[in-house]
């Protein structure tokens, strides 16, 4: 008979308030403001929590790093490998640096060279496999079964999201009476970790999730209640996910609503984030403001937030948003 996997427990938000403890040393808060500009132009009070402040510019750093701390002792004896088209691969790539863990990155094909740069200098070593992210994956985790390291799955892992679960934690401490988050979604440790949080500190605070249309699988697996696979069509890097993960698809069953948005509207929230809330967001990092915009005449004078989950735009992206 075939063995069936399942996915770990999902974390707690104790888990959420020990990984604060984890990585309080390493981050400071991140800064969460509010643009005049914007909210008449968008009709809501929108507060912008700025991950894209991380120093590997995107928020996945603090999963990475909570992460990293749980290792078992003797662990970075051997060595940390995951896949990953760019945020989360910095991510792991940080930590294991402040860990002083040996670390291997795989990506698909046609990697933003930017992301790869950024994980070469930390340290990690960096291998091109696959056309698709399906493909990769699954080259990473016969390499990491190959080599003995301890593979790190993009979302499959409670560390990961307890870690993640730490940016709500300082957004609901700084506005404890929000009316919605918006959270970008690709493999949906962020949306995951949104419900997880606002659970347990501020229940009549809607979380709305928003990906591309593009690569809608987290979207319908999250609307079927079933695992799903999707064609990935979208050129927003963050959102590049064909498969939906099953540990964050389960705290995502508290969403309140799940958004799809093309990656037109992407690129408008995007320039709208530049040039009314002084902020360069990679396309992935404009999602939760598309989302909003989506459907603004629902929030019309209501306080809400949007993450900017990442500021890794590569040189084309960034020169298409300047033209």
């Amino acid at each position: 008979m075939p063995i069936v996997s399942c996915p770990p427990a999902p974390p707690s938000f104790t888990d959420v308030l020990r990984a604060a403890r984890v990585i309080a040393p390493h981050l400071p808060p991140t800064p969460m403001w509010f643009y005049p500009v914007l909210d008449a132009h968008v009709g809501a009070e929108i507060h912008v929590k700025h991950e894209n402040a991380q120093p590997t510019g995107a928020f996945k750093v603090r999963g990475g790093l909570n992460l990293l701390a749980h290792l078992p002792a003797g662990a970075e004896k051997a060595g940390v490998l995951t896949y990953s088209t760019g945020n989360h691969a910095q991510s792991i790539a940080y930590a294991a640096r402040i860990s002083g863990v040996p670390c291997t990155v795989v990506m698909p094909e046609n990697p933003n060279p930017a992301k790869v740069a950024a994980v070469e200098a930390l340290g990690a070593a960096v291998e091109i496999r696959g056309a698709t992210m399906v493909e990769t994956g699954a080259y990473a985790r016969a390499l990491a079964e190959e080599r003995g390291d301890r593979l790190i799955s993009p979302a499959g892992d409670p560390d990961l999201i307890a870690g993640v679960g730490t940016l709500y934690l300082e957004m609901f401490t700084r506005q404890p009476d929000l009316d919605a988050v918006f959270v970008p979604v690709g493999s949906g440790t962020g949306a995951a970790a949104a419900c997880l949080v606002a659970r347990a500190v501020a229940p009549r605070c809607r979380v709305i999730a928003v990906q591309s249309s593009l690569a809608p699988a987290a979207h319908d697996a999250w609307r079927s209640g079933e695992p799903a696979g999707r064609p990935v069509q979208t050129v927003a890097e963050g959102l590049a996910t064909g498969s939906s993960f099953a540990l964050p698809q389960q705290l995502m069953r508290g969403l309140d609503d799940f958004l799809l948005v093309h990656d037109d509207d992407l690129r408008a929230a995007q320039r709208l984030l530049l040039t009314k809330a002084h902020t360069l967001a990679e396309l992935a990092g404009a999602a939760a403001l598309a989302g909003l915009l989506a459907v603004r005449e629902r929030f019309t004078g209501r306080k809400v937030a949007v993450v900017c989950t990442g500021a890794n735009a590569g040189p084309a992206e960034i020169e298409r948003l300047l033209s």
